[in-house]
């Protein structure tokens, strides 16, 4: 079998089970590798006064991680630049966010160009690549350029947006047929693969000689919607654990009997928690006979710190949380509580399992696994209701959540009413059915289609030039 090498960002594999904190990829990415032998390539999050390209190679719970470290102003022009003030808030439709700046798009080439000749001498003739996200879109291009003839697929984990707002980027176009050096390039949805294309057929004077093939810049691409998923199975068992019962019982404590309603983000413009604290309002204004018997907890660790468009948001939200705190609260009760600090992973399970509604919002995510946890901690015997935005990507597969618009606070507050009102057949029924999803399209079933059709393309490859 080909040895996987996985390429991404930043090189964060778990260093036990259950410490990972909000999110999914690391998770993802790390029962990918335990599977097939091969290493995760990376930046390791640190910095250098002048880049080296020494690799730091080890092995952490069965995962191998070479990585290496960037120097200040990598950081600051490809990562906090391109990537985060740039890509992030175009892909997420927030062009009145996003930046351009010279600087930043030639330290994102030159970041990615490091990458590729630092990996290049550690590919063997056979393996498979897999390069994950928009921080490392030209990585293929790069490693090209270097004679690397392997089969390499890209995976994005964020939308892609309409062709129209794509075309506001400056240098667009080399953007993406920088796509086009990939041999296989996934998204979450097909929502997500189609607006690609649409941008292909009508911006690049593309062809698509059939489905799930374009060709554009001289070269044919398979693309695809692979939508990811988590480990199922280990989340139902992480519930179990002493630390996620220890965490249940300390929610059950405060709550009081009361219902817990839970969110659980990464600070963000993107996931919708100004809406969604609006929402939480609007409820506790319109139903004053149920605002004692309600708690909302919204975990929040802060991110990305120097970008000032999350320095705002942390602010605005800080007052938000005040305000309602200020006006519904007692002086025995609040009914808001605001946490900006990580949680071990085997602890948010027990926070998932002790809430009646799972609040999962985004304006807009390629994803969401935080909506997929939710579900698999759930007690199958009684569980709760998940109200997710129609403009996740977990949407398209979790269509038994209460599904709503996250622009609206008076659809979040109505919601809120129904969750919290739903009988318990109602509520099994859905879980029922959300879980078989989760359970189905798990992280191992994302993980082979997306390995298998790249490993496909070499096949069919090899088979045209016999």
């Amino acid at each position: 079998m080909s040895r996987l090498i996985v390429v991404s960002n930043r090189v964060n594999p778990p260093t036990g089970a259950g410490e990972e904190s909000v999110g999914g990829l690391a998770m993802a990415l790390a029962a990918a590798l335990r599977q097939y032998s091969g290493l995760w390539f990376g930046w390791s999050g640190k910095t250098t006064p002048s880049f080296t390209g020494v690799l730091d190679v080890q092995t952490i719970d069965g995962v191998t991680a070479a990585v290496i470290d960037l120097e200040e102003a990598d950081v600051e022009e490809y990562y906090n630049g391109y990537a985060n003030k740039t890509l992030w808030p175009l892909f997420h439709y927030r062009t009145d966010l996003t930046a351009y700046d010279r600087a930043y798009g030639a330290g994102y080439q030159r970041v990615n160009k490091r990458f590729a000749e630092t990996l290049a001498p550690l590919i063997e003739p056979d393996d498979l690549i897999w390069v994950h996200d928009y921080h490392l879109i030209p990585l293929a291009r790069e490693l090209r350029a270097l004679g690397i003839k392997n089969r390499i697929g890209f995976f994005l984990h964020v939308p892609w947006p309409a062709h129209q707002v794509f075309t506001t980027l400056p240098g667009h176009s080399r953007l993406a047929e920088a796509m086009f050096d990939y041999d296989v390039v996934g998204f979450q949805t097909a929502e997500y693969c189609q607006a690609f294309e649409e941008y292909v057929l009508s911006e690049a004077s593309g062809e698509q000689p059939r489905p799930g093939q374009l060709q554009a810049f001289g070269r044919t691409l398979s693309v695809g919607a692979y939508p990811i998923g988590i480990d199922a199975p280990d989340f139902a068992r992480m519930v179990k654990s002493p630390r996620a019962r220890r965490m249940r019982n300390v929610m059950d404590a405060c709550t009081v009997f009361r219902h817990l309603i839970v969110g659980v983000d990464r600070l963000d413009y993107s996931k919708g928690l100004e809406e969604r604290f609006a929402g939480f309002e609007r409820y506790l204004a319109d139903n004053p006979d149920m605002r004692r018997e309600v708690l909302m907890l919204q975990i929040a660790p802060v991110s990305r710190e120097s970008v000032e468009a999350y320095q705002e948001i942390r602010g605005r939200l800080d007052g938000l949380s005040g305000r309602i705190n200020g006006e519904f609260a007692d002086i025995d009760w609040a009914p808001f509580r605001y946490v900006n600090r990580n949680y071990r992973r085997d602890e948010l399970a027990g926070i998932y399992r002790a809430a009646r509604v799972g609040l999962v919002t985004p304006l807009r995510d390629g994803m969401n696994l935080v909506a997929k946890e939710y579900v698999a901690a759930q007690d199958p015997d009684d569980p709760g209701v998940l109200i997710l935005s129609r403009f996740a990507g977990a949407a398209r597969q979790l269509d038994e959540a209460l599904l709503v618009n996250p622009n609206s606070p008076e659809e979040i507050a109505d919601a809120l009413g129904r969750a919290l009102t739903m009988g318990k057949p109602e509520r099994i029924r859905r879980w029922r059915a959300l879980f078989d999803n989760v359970e189905r399209e798990d992280v191992t079933a994302w993980r082979d289609s997306f390995v298998d059709a790249l490993a496909g393309v070499g096949t069919r490859r090899a088979a045209l030039a016999g």
